[in-house]
């Protein structure tokens, strides 16, 4: 068994090489795969099944939050994209151009939407016309293209899938109510169905959004202390409608523009998932978005009864809710306990000729490794009760490493020698000046995460300048 389960689960220990380690976990676990063109990846079956269940557990939300899907074009010509200047100077690096429509070159040469501001925009003109007509709730799942310079398997695609909100509001303070309920809402799934912790807060000045008036972030901490921008909520107010002449006419018959909102998350959060709740053995899925929540292993599946008995309690189990599969193939039980904790199966129920004499099966945590035997009566809620205590166990853990890795510092030298020796999150008081902000990245080599809702008072001036403070910064180094 030792030698079938080192060749299923031969990755690297991720305290050696944390960066390898996250690779070899992608490709083994066969969530991914490299494409002829670099930075553009191919999505696996268990992969993209994962993304599926973020995806319907995100867009239930959405929907019960009045949100309505729609798609928009993939192109967007020049001169639209033109019309918002902070929004183009902050994507123009990263855009993707096409010139040629078959034989001919185009009139104007289209970017390939990196994000889709501006698309809704237009639209958003031709549509809204009176009071009546607002709020607009619109998201769209799709991919987008960004030409970054380097690439790791979902955590820097140049084609990646996502989801956008794009809204329209008759005030700034419905816009607002909308950037905040997104927010919660992220932070809340995170919590709740990917069982990660995360930091909630604004971006400051210099790390918001393009064209932002302010941007709202869920923060996470992976395993090595890095941090994971997990999803992004902006308050636009009516710059782009301003830019792209939207206007409705009020209650009181006079010409106002619409306030507006974008709000996103990406596949980034399977990077997430990996690098907070994975382990040296593989992939550690949550409960609540495994494509495989139950993999039942028949043992000694070639004696008299033995399949009949797994197929029962599989079929008891499916029609209980539960997504389960069962693997009768003629491997060894050894590697398919290999292969299915390398998978990151978050509970594996074993069942042969002695179980089923004491009417009871074996059920085998992924996350602890912990193993039971219990009684196949009730064992729809045997398990549902199990896949719930592995949701939380996986929380408090994560809970705790964040927990454990932030800390306040008073000086600049101290974050620097802090992150040195330590990374996690430094908390430090800030006076509000970019100055300050640029000094701390060029010095201790941390970028702000954000400026937390939860204020804290840790001193009175700010550790780079000196000067009086105004809040109280969460820093650290990010992927």
């Amino acid at each position: 068994m030792a030698k079938e389960k080192k060749q299923v689960m031969a990755i690297t220990d991720m305290d050696q090489d944390f960066a390898q380690w996250y690779t070899d976990v992608c490709r083994k676990a066969e969530l991914i795969d490299y494409s002829s063109l670099k930075g553009v990846f191919i999505y696996r079956p268990y992969g993209y099944a994962i993304w599926e269940n973020i995806q319907a557990e995100l867009d239930r939300r959405f929907k019960e939050t009045g949100h309505e899907n729609v798609y928009l074009p993939m192109l967007i010509p020049e001169s639209l994209l033109q019309k918002e200047k902070d929004h183009v100077e902050g994507f123009a690096p990263e855009c993707a151009w096409v010139t040629m429509g078959g034989a001919d070159k185009l009139e104007e040469r289209c970017c390939i939407r990196p994000t889709s501001e501006t698309l809704f925009c237009e639209h958003y003109a031709n549509i809204i016309h009176s009071h009546r007509d607002l709020p607009k709730l619109y998201n769209q799942w799709c991919s987008v293209l960004r030409w970054e310079k380097t690439s790791r398997p979902f955590l820097r695609h140049r084609e990646f899938l996502w989801q956008e909100g794009h809204t329209m509001h008759a005030t700034a303070q419905e816009a607002m109510e909308e950037t905040e309920r997104m927010f919660n809402i992220y932070a809340d799934f995170y919590q709740d169905v990917l069982a990660i912790p995360v930091v909630k807060g604004r971006k400051t000045d210099k790390e918001k959004f393009s064209g932002a008036e302010a941007t709202y972030t869920v923060e996470c901490m992976m395993h090595d202390k890095k941090a994971l921008q997990g999803g992004t909520s902006h308050y636009f107010g009516d710059g782009f409608a301003r830019a792209f002449d939207i206007t409705f006419t009020g209650s009181d018959n006079q010409l106002h523009h619409p306030f507006q909102t974008s709000w996103g998350v990406s596949t980034r959060m399977i990077a997430g998932i990996i690098m907070v709740h994975g382990d040296n053995n593989g992939l550690v899925l949550p409960p609540r978005i495994a494509p495989t929540q139950v993999m039942v292993i028949p043992v000694a599946q070639h004696k008299e009864g033995v399949m009949e008995a797994n197929q029962a309690v599989l079929d008891r189990l499916k029609a209980a809710g539960i997504r389960v599969k069962m693997d009768a193939s003629d491997q060894s039980p050894g590697w398919k306990f290999a292969e299915y904790e390398m998978k990151g199966v978050p509970l594996r129920l074993e069942l042969g000729p002695k179980d089923m004499e004491k009417n009871q099966c074996v059920l085998v945590r992924r996350d602890s490794g912990e193993k039971v035997f219990v009684s196949l009566d009730g064992i729809e809620d045997t398990v549902k009760a199990m896949l719930d205590d592995i949701h939380q166990g996986l929380f408090d853990k994560a809970k705790a490493h964040l927990e454990a890795n932030i800390y306040p510092c008073t000086t600049l030298e101290e974050v620097k020698e802090k992150m040195a020796t330590r990374g996690g999150f430094a908390k430090t008081m800030w006076c509000g000046d970019e100055a300050c902000e640029v000094k701390m990245k060029e010095v201790a080599g941390v970028s702000s995460r954000c400026i937390p809702l939860e204020q804290e008072h840790l001193g009175d001036v700010c550790p780079v300048c000196g000067r009086p403070a105004k809040y109280m910064v969460y820093w650290g180094v990010a992927y």
